[in-house]
């Protein structure tokens, strides 16, 4: 799992797409649906803060948590301009150690495809359910396998933006289900004068029918599954999945 840190420059600007605001929005009403909007929020992967700004904007308390020093910087600026400031630690998702708990958890932007292997996705769920109160959501995106194969695939692309050349080469392994993806930078702007950077990150796409059991026995139940932006099952050609989920109610010391 990449750490982002030479991506961290560039994150923002080649994300200008991502409509925080209007995706915070919806995740906070899946919160309402099926629960609550909680009043401390862990936004796992939180990368430059997009979103862990969008929910603090709504009056929620979040701690953002990433493994990249880079990203986590960004996300520092951004929290300058916030009234109600987020908590920022750094820290790998497997490696998840909290003050205490929390009421809700989110992991946006397909962070979860970037744990490419099965036991530390496992211990992922196992460190969220730790930190999560009983009966509390936590709600994740994935990138589907059909994305994988047919939109990121073999594909390359190119995108320039505010100075900012990117050329995005991908490599689809169909054995492991995985995207080896390869960015270049290329820039002369004000800040960055002139310069070359690359990141190489490597994307996995995870079935159904594993997450689920992935998330089971970390100890949640799947609430609803959807296709990305709706509350409506996902289509064979969705690209982005979101996952609700409840921990369990703990009994004796047991998940029921």
């Amino acid at each position: 799992m990449s750490n982002y840190n030479n991506f961290s420059h560039f994150y923002d600007v080649l994300t200008f797409d991502v409509n925080y605001k209007k995706r915070a929005k919806y995740i906070i009403s899946l919160f309402k649906k099926f629960h609550k909007e909680p009043t401390l929020l862990l936004d796992l992967a939180c990368g430059t803060g997009g979103f862990s700004a969008e929910f603090a904007k709504s009056g929620i308390d979040v701690i953002g948590v990433d493994k990249s020093e880079g990203m986590l910087s960004v996300a520092q600026e951004k929290n300058l301009r916030l009234k109600k400031k987020v908590l920022y630690l750094c820290q790998s998702a497997e490696e998840l150690d909290l003050y205490g708990t929390v009421d809700g958890a989110v992991c946006c932007l397909d962070s979860i495809n970037h744990i490419t292997e099965s036991e530390a996705l496992s211990e992922v769920f196992k460190k969220v359910a730790l930190f999560l109160e009983p009966e509390c959501l936590f709600i994740f995106d994935v990138n589907t396998l059909y994305k994988h194969k047919e939109i990121l695939g073999n594909n390359s692309y190119k995108m320039r933006k505010k100075g900012i050349n990117c050329s995005w080469i991908n490599k689809y392994n169909d054995e492991d289900k995985t995207v080896e993806i390869e960015l270049e930078f290329s820039f002369k702007t004000s800040l960055f004068k002139r310069g070359y950077s690359t990141e190489k990150i490597i994307e996995k796409a995870y079935d159904d029918e594993e997450l689920k059991e992935l998330l089971n026995k970390a100890g949640f139940e799947v609430l609803a599954v959807y296709g990305e932006m709706t509350e409506i099952p996902p289509k064979p050609d969705s690209q982005r999945n979101i996952y609700v989920c409840k921990k369990r109610k703990i009994d004796n010391g047991k998940t029921n």
